[in-house]
């Protein structure tokens, strides 16, 4: 697939044939699986202290003829808080008494990570590549690596107007979009991922633009290719980041 490399002044500057990653079919059940499993690492682990609702004087005793037993008192048998002169306080521990413990705390041990196979993730990593360079979606987005040279944000907002990305980034933070306070569609809140060939100044400078998302074709996730898991969006890449994505595939992996 031949594409036009525009210069960030705008005008095309030239042309490409892009790898074959951008050809894979597209599969958009494998893609949103793939991203589930990027977002149930996300998940914060919830428990409990284990000494939690326990940190109390109150004892059980539960032999006949033991001291502070509360046998033949009239009281049901519960533990209860260690007073002076051998009394007993108020019920503690169990799970019915006040400040007692939970019944069916949450345990860290559950199983949050969903996790997904190497190679379907690579899979969905490609699918996800090849839809922004789809037809149906979006035209594929290249851009000359002289962008990875530009150092500060009013630059770099210049060159996506000239790119004529200003009204889709405008669009995707306002929050009156589509008549409605805030936009149904929340996870294209920003509208555009630009992907750099390696770290440079020109990625921090397109990061700090609202509705701009941008990183290093490395570190490219489905996540962000896809947002939500819906294929499609706006991409743009630079020369050196759309050259090297195919070998980067076989690289990246979540869960590691």
């Amino acid at each position: 697939m031949a594409v036009n490399i525009y210069g960030i002044d705008g005008s095309v500057k030239g042309s490409m044939e892009l790898s074959e990653v951008f050809s894979t079919p597209l599969r958009p059940e494998v893609i949103r699986r793939a991203v589930i499993s990027e977002d149930s690492y996300k998940l914060q682990p919830q428990a409990h202290s284990v000494l939690a609702g326990m940190q109390t004087s109150a004892r059980y005793y539960g032999r006949v003829h033991s001291f502070r037993s509360g046998r033949h008192m009239g009281r049901a048998i519960r533990p209860r808080e260690k007073l002076g002169g051998g009394a007993q306080g108020k019920v503690r521990r169990i799970p019915s008494s006040t400040k007692g413990r939970r019944a069916h705390p949450h345990m860290v041990g559950k199983i949050l990570v969903e996790r997904i196979n190497k190679k379907e993730y690579q899979i969905a990593l490609a699918s996800a590549i090849a839809a922004t360079a789809s037809k149906k979606s979006t035209a594929p987005l290249v851009v000359s690596n002289a962008i990875e040279a530009v150092k500060k944000t009013k630059e770099m907002m210049q060159i996506f107007d000239k790119l004529k990305f200003s009204a889709q980034i405008a669009q995707s933070h306002d929050p009156k979009m589509g008549g409605k306070r805030y936009s149904v569609r929340r996870h294209f809140r920003s509208a555009l991922l630009f992907v750099a060939g390696k770290e440079c100044d020109a990625i921090k400078a397109a990061r700090n633009i609202p509705g701009v998302d941008a990183c290093v074709v490395t570190n490219i996730t489905v996540g962000k290719l896809a947002p939500g898991g819906s294929p499609g969006r706006l991409t743009l890449w630079s020369e050196d980041a759309a050259k090297s994505v195919e070998k980067s595939i076989a690289k990246i992996y979540p869960h590691k």
